[in-house]
């Protein structure tokens, strides 16, 4: 393995599939430790980015390292020294929880005189003590998530790649996953996540919004929040879609969308309040509370969006869908 490598490095990275952009000439950097999030949309480019870095689709051009090897160059060796894991990872329903592990212990040449100790190792840190005989088709979704995860790291990958590997858990099961993925990345481990939770993106030491094959831009979570531009504001009203219409109409609002039963809207300025609250109730919506708050990633990703499409449309370019 080359020397004190960064974990992930890509320049340009862009791939098309018949005249259709996937990835759009993405650049960013994993360093070893690190937990890199690439958030966005279904459809964004999230997948295809990471089968590139796993040496299974080639690139159309630009170029990218995982852990020192060339994507194109070294794709066999890349494949052998990475865990990957996705929402589909492949488990066999008829094998237990200890014979899947078997299993890709053999896959990834495990060698066999420390395998069984490398087994035990592996039932201990997914917490599956006590399941191990149980077939996988009797597990929970968050047990087979967590049994995924000990199959993928069989081979104490140095890089990991997660591929909406949290989908369809429940937020406490999420959360105790991430906390076995932050042991790993205490490690030295890099870790590239791709999601479109919103909270998840939260667990990431640094994040990248990706949006119709672009990164759109990327900092830790907390730097995202705090270059939100505008001043957020909740407000509590009795008829959200019609604030959201009117709002949307406001030269004083930014961006605006529907949160439940509330609106998130992005201010321009804070003492453009007043203006909001009578532009509300002249339309006959009843605000019965509007106050600022700290944004969200999803409020950031909303507001990177918007001055995106407002930007596309200032140069005569329909907004996208």
């Amino acid at each position: 393995m080359p020397e004190n490598p960064l974990a992930v490095d890509t320049k340009k990275l862009t791939k098309k599939f018949d005249g259709f952009t996937a990835v759009d000439g993405i650049d960013f950097y994993i360093e070893k430790g690190e937990i890199f999030g690439l958030l966005g949309p279904n459809g964004a480019g999230k997948t295809t980015t990471i089968r590139m870095l796993c040496g299974i689709v080639r690139p159309t051009s630009g170029s990218a390292s995982v852990l020192g090897w060339d994507i194109v160059r070294d794709a066999e060796k890349i494949k052998a020294n990475i865990g990957y894991m996705s929402q589909k990872f492949a488990l066999y329903n008829d094998l237990t929880a200890v014979e899947n592990i078997e299993f890709y212990t053999s896959i990834y040449n495990v060698p066999h005189e420390i395998r069984r100790e490398r087994i035990k190792e592996l039932i201990g840190i997914a917490g599956l003590s006590g399941l191990e005989k149980t077939q996988v088709r009797n597990l929970s979704g968050a047990w087979r998530q967590r049994l995924a995860l000990a199959c993928a790291i069989t081979h104490k990958p140095p890089m990991l790649f997660l591929d909406e590997a949290t989908a369809g858990v429940d937020p406490i099961s999420r959360r105790e996953f991430w906390d076995l993925i932050y042991g790993m990345a205490s490690s030295g481990v890099g870790v590239l996540a791709t999601t479109h939770y919103m909270d998840e993106a939260e667990y990431c030491n640094k994040v990248g919004m990706i949006l119709d094959g672009k990164i759109i831009t990327i900092a830790s979570p907390e730097t995202l929040k705090d270059n939100l531009t505008g001043h957020l504001a909740v407000i509590d009203c009795d008829k959200p879609q019609l604030a959201e219409q009117v709002l949307e109409k406001n030269q004083d609002i930014l961006s605006v969308s529907i949160h439940g039963v509330v609106i998130h809207a992005l201010l321009t300025r804070k003492d453009a309040r007043k203006n909001i609250m009578e532009a509300l109730k002249t339309a006959g919506v009843k605000a019965m509370n509007f106050e600022f708050i700290q944004p969200s990633l999803e409020d950031v990703f909303i507001g990177l969006v918007e001055k995106q499409q407002m930007e596309q449309t200032s140069q005569g370019r329909p907004k996208e869908t």
